[in-house]
């Protein structure tokens, strides 16, 4: 559900940012590569019996994510730039991998609690 989010947030931010609205149909029309390639990493982990919440999943969600998504947005004519390209590694790896690491610490610190 994070890594959705993080997608939504990224495509919203994307089409304000270049002034192409936030109506539904945009928005879905932006999205949908990504959330495909997103649906794809995810069906990957649960392939391999992945929960999704650790680092390593999170480098198969995001890759996957991005990738896909670049690729389904060239098939369907919505092109694709270098900057575009950057941009989207930059800002879904931070959001996809930052979570997971945050939640890594709170689980370890929680350890550290009980053991001590």
């Amino acid at each position: 559900m994070t890594d959705l989010a993080a997608v939504l947030l990224f495509v919203g931010i994307g089409r304000a940012v270049h002034a192409h609205g936030l109506g539904v149909a945009g928005l879905a029309s932006t999205a949908w590569p990504f959330s495909s390639g997103l649906a794809a990493g995810w069906l990957a982990l649960a392939a391999c019996r992945r929960g999704g919440a650790s680092f390593l999943d999170g480098l198969v969600v995001w890759i996957s994510t991005v990738a896909l998504g670049m690729a389904l947005r060239v098939i369907s004519g919505q092109g694709i730039a270098v900057g575009f390209v950057l941009v989207a590694l930059g800002f879904l790896g931070a959001t996809m991998l930052g979570w997971r690491l945050v939640m890594a610490g709170l689980r370890r610190r929680r350890l550290e609690r009980r053991t001590s």
